[in-house]
């Protein structure tokens, strides 16, 4: 197992416990989490939020097309939106996908319908409410 894979587990996990799971000795553990900081493999430690604990029981995806010329306006008036949390240019049938979440299926309705829907230069929307989710985590095989 590498650090990277252990650590993308579990940030929180303390250098001598990792040291001890991929049976390493510590300062070897320490020196390689500080070359993967140098080398920006890590950018940073955090934590994962429990949305669904604080409220936010919908999340939606959000297709988007839009005037290209528009577009710093656009995804400036979207982040201004309480509830929408990542923005990616991406290719396909949409210009953009945001990704938002919300208390309940009417706030959400709320947003695409009287926030987004009402932005200068969107032309249409899409959005997907997720069901259920599954994840798995990276086999980062990095050697580190």
């Amino acid at each position: 197992m590498s650090i990277l894979s252990e650590l993308s587990n579990d940030a929180s996990i303390s250098v001598p416990k990792l040291a001890k799971k991929i049976n390493t000795n510590t300062s070897v553990v320490y020196s390689r989490i500080k070359r993967l900081l140098k080398r920006k493999l890590i950018q940073r430690f955090t934590i994962d939020v429990n949305d669904k604990e604080l409220g936010y029981g919908v999340k939606s995806v959000t297709g988007i097309n839009m005037d290209s010329k528009k577009r710093d306006n656009i995804i400036d008036s979207l982040f201004n939106i309480d509830g929408v949390r990542e923005i990616s240019e991406v290719t396909g049938r949409f210009d953009i996908m945001v990704t938002m979440y919300a208390k309940n299926l009417n706030e959400m309705y709320k947003v695409v319908s009287e926030k987004i829907g009402k932005i200068d230069g969107i032309i249409g929307s899409e959005s997907f409410i997720e069901m259920k989710r599954r994840t798995k985590s990276m086999p980062y095989l990095s050697g580190e």
